[in-house]
C-alpha cells in the first residue's frame, strides 16, 4: 500500500513540478531553469540527508558508474519536460510521457534489464500499451 501511495504522490508532483518549471522558463529561460530547479533540489536533498542520515557516501565505489548517469537523465529530463508542455500543453505531454516511462519500463522489466528481476511479456501487457495510445490519440482529437 505504502508503495501506491508514494507512487501516486510522485505522479501528482511531477505534473506539478513540470507546470511550475514551464512557467518559470517563460521568465527565465530553459537551461537558467533547469539550474535553479536542480540547485533548489540539491539544497532541499542536502537538507534532508542532514536531518535523516541514512545510507553512507562510503558505499559509492560499490556502485556501478553507469547507475550515476541519473543525474544527468535529471536534466535532460527536466529540459524535454518544459519544451513538451510548452509545444503541446500539460495534459497531452504529460499522458505522452506516462505512456513512454511505462513502455520503458516494460521493456526492463520483460528484459530483466539493470539488476531488475525478469518479468514475461505477455499478450494483455500489449493490449494495455494499445489501449493507452489510443486512448491519447482519442484524448487529442478534437
Amino acid at each position: 500500500m505504502q508503495g501506491v501511495l508514494f507512487s501516486l504522490l510522485a505522479g501528482i508532483l511531477i505534473s506539478l513540478q513540470s507546470i511550475f518549471n514551464t512557467r518559470v522558463s517563460e521568465k527565465l529561460g530553459l537551461w537558467q531553469t533547469n539550474t535553479l530547479v536542480h540547485g533548489i533540489g540539491f539544497m532541499a536533498s542536502f537538507i534532508l540527508f542532514l536531518i535523516i542520515r541514512d545510507g553512507s557516501i562510503s558505499r559509492i565505489s560499490e556502485v556501478n558508474k553507469v547507475y550515476l548517469l541519473g543525474g544527468v537523465f535529471g536534466a535532460v529530463i527536466v529540459y524535454s519536460v518544459m519544451r513538451g508542455i510548452a509545444g503541446l500543453g500539460p495534459a497531452y505531454s504529460v499522458s505522452i510521457m506516462l505512456v513512454s516511462q511505462l513502455i520503458m519500463a516494460l521493456v526492463i522489466d520483460s528484459l530483466g534489464l539493470f539488476g531488475t528481476e525478469k518479468i514475461m511479456f505477455t499478450a494483455n501487457k500489449a493490449v494495455g500499451i494499445a489501449v493507452m495510445i489510443i486512448g491519447i490519440l482519442i484524448f487529442k482529437l478534437k
